[in-house]
């Protein structure tokens, strides 16, 4: 397989599983997957939600309590073709205020044939690329926690490979009755130390990793189970859209000026997540309150 080949196998890759609502730009590009189905079901990421849930650290380190410790998640999706993904995730305390997790995420995009420029077959390769999380978080006073994470990288794209490492740093605030939270993190933040190629002049082809800003809130209604959620990611930059070029082709063949409203694209930053939960519970309310 030719560079030229591998260079356009990586680039299709990432964006397909690129699933955020934005345009997706630098290398990584599997740190933005869903770490759990909870996370997805809610809108693939979520910097806001503390309810103890260990796999909520790999978004926002700050997410780490005093629950957490010796809590174990294991999550794995079957993607198209031979694509599988997931993530693994422990978590464990030291003494009342520190809070740690260690994790792994990984993509594995299958086998592929590999075929050089005369369509001769060279054999079958893989491509994986794999992060490992190491976070710490620690509680500032009763409603607010704050955290960071340390995540090395490693991406293997036949003879190509890569290594970097990213940093997430977050914050998180939580109402003393836990009906309301809200989260602020930087993610990857870092570079990538190996580029897939060097440049011409024998440097280091170094790419940018995905920076994402995101800031979110969750809201809980007392006597209903439903929390809803609302995450605004790529804070860091307003224009999401999927391509730098300002003209659009129109059926006539003619071409006119191409333009995003604000509204759209302030929506392009935003996601909605809505959770059911706690539906025991209430019931059990309601039908003491009735009785």
């Amino acid at each position: 397989m030719t560079r030229k080949h591998l260079i356009t196998l990586i680039l299709i890759v990432t964006n397909t599983l690129t699933v955020l609502p934005q345009a997706g730009k630098g290398v990584y590009r599997f740190l933005d997957l869903p770490v759990s189905s909870r996370m997805a079901a809610i809108g693939g990421t979520n910097v806001s939600l503390r309810d103890n849930d260990v796999n909520f650290a790999f978004i926002n380190p700050a997410l780490l309590t005093t629950e957490t410790d010796g809590v174990i998640g294991l999550n794995m999706a079957n993607y198209l073709s031979d694509i599988k993904f997931g993530t693994a995730v422990y978590g464990h305390n030291f003494g009342e205020n520190n809070f740690m997790s260690v994790g792994v995420q990984y993509v594995d995009l299958g086998k592929f044939d590999g075929r050089d420029e005369l369509d001769v077959e060279q054999g079958l390769f893989t491509a994986k690329d794999m992060a490992l999380y190491v976070s710490y978080a620690r509680p500032l006073n009763r409603y607010f926690s704050v955290g960071a994470t340390l995540k090395p990288i490693v991406s293997a794209y036949e003879q190509y490979t890569s290594v970097g490492a990213a940093f997430d740093a977050g914050i998180s605030y939580k109402d003393s009755v836990g009906l309301f939270s809200a989260g602020l993190v930087l993610r990857n933040a870092g570079m990538q130390f190996k580029g897939y190629y060097p440049d011409e002049d024998g440097s280091q082809h170094r790419e940018s990793l995905p920076l994402d800003i995101q800031l979110g809130a969750s809201k809980k209604f007392a006597h209903a189970p439903f929390r809803f959620s609302l995450t605004l990611h790529n804070l860091q930059r307003w224009d999401l859209s999927y391509t730098t070029d300002d003209t659009q082709s129109n059926l006539d063949g003619t071409t006119s000026e191409k333009t995003i409203n604000a509204v759209d694209m302030a929506f392009r930053h935003a996601v909605f997540g809505v959770g059911f939960q706690e539906y025991g519970r209430f019931l059990f309310w309601r039908w003491g309150k009735t009785i």
